[in-house]
């Protein structure tokens, strides 16, 4: 069992990964086309993947169940990460962020109607008031801000397809293990862009990206695509499952505050008003599972304390 000191310091790495990729997508596709810079995010990283496979020993299965899990997870990766990259060239940073903030409510809407799972009165109203943040961000923003509804969209596009591959790879619930999970479905992804490579093939890179654009590149590759999905996973094995979703809550904020410094990002206050109240209705949504998450820790500290 990880120490209390390394689970921390875990918990408020993942949290700055996610909250500076947004950041990092946005300077990628500033000098790259949308479509070859995911290109290149997937076939760089499926190296590397293969490579920590190798190096940990960890079994990579090809069953007809595995593969099935590989394509169900590719919906998080280019399922998703397509159609935040085409939003990237409407939205700012930040907004791609508190986009996201929305994953933990559209899990619960598939959920309600795909799988028949029950929701309570104070998670309906939390939905409530997360679409009314919304609804102020969009409706209410100045004419010189960047919030396009075709950005818009295509965020909640790329967040239903995440939330579905949540589910998706549950319910097959394949014994793979997580790294090879992640290898295999940024395998299925790669091939997937591969299918593509004809109709981008005229806006393939006719010049050496700049330096900014690069490095993002590398960034996403490395701290997102691997780093964080270390880190993702080892919460999994050692914390409650409520306290790794709050991450949604708190990235969006951070990453307002890193557009704001290093991209010049300069969000209206109906921006900044719709952000605190969508960010409050999706506390609103986990609020019993906070308070059964705080009960638990009590008995577990009264039993340790006789």
């Amino acid at each position: 069992m990880s120490s209390q000191h390394n689970i921390v310091l875990t918990y408020i790495l993942l949290v700055f990964i996610w909250s500076t990729t947004p950041l990092a997508i946005v300077w990628t596709v500033s000098d790259l086309n949308v479509m070859w810079a995911l290109l290149l995010r997937f076939f760089i990283a499926l190296p590397l993947a293969a490579l920590l496979l190798l190096v940990l020993k960890i079994k990579f299965p090809v069953d007809r169940v595995a593969l099935h899990s590989y394509v169900a997870g590719a919906f998080s990766l280019v399922g998703s990460q397509a159609f935040t990259y085409a939003a990237a060239q409407y939205l700012s940073s930040g907004m791609l962020a508190l986009m996201f903030g929305l994953a933990p409510i559209m899990a619960g809407l598939i959920g309600r109607f795909v799988f028949g799972q029950h929701l309570q009165r104070v998670q309906w109203f939390g939905m409530l008031v997360a679409v009314c943040g919304l609804g102020i961000i969009c409706f209410m923003n100045d004419a010189g801000q960047q919030i396009h509804p075709l950005g818009i969209g295509l965020m909640l596009v790329s967040v239903f397809n995440y939330a579905l591959s949540i589910f998706w790879v549950k319910k097959i619930a394949a014994k793979v293990e997580p790294m090879a999970q992640a290898t295999g479905s940024i395998l299925v992804s790669s091939l997937v862009m591969l299918l593509f490579i004809p109709f981008i093939w005229q806006y393939i890179p006719d010049h050496l990206p700049s330096t900014k654009s690069l490095s993002a590149l590398l960034y996403t590759v490395v701290m997102a695509s691997l780093i964080a999905m270390f880190c993702y996973f080892k919460l999994v094995q050692n914390i409650q499952a409520t306290t790794l979703s709050l991450t949604t809550v708190m990235t969006p904020m951070l990453a307002m505050l890193f557009g704001a410094l290093f991209n010049r990002e300069q969000p209206s206050a109906w921006v900044f008003v719709g952000a605190l109240v969508l960010i409050g209705g999706v506390m609103l949504y986990f609020y019993q599972d906070l308070v059964a998450s705080r009960r638990r820790a009590q008995r577990l500290k009264q039993l340790n304390m006789r």
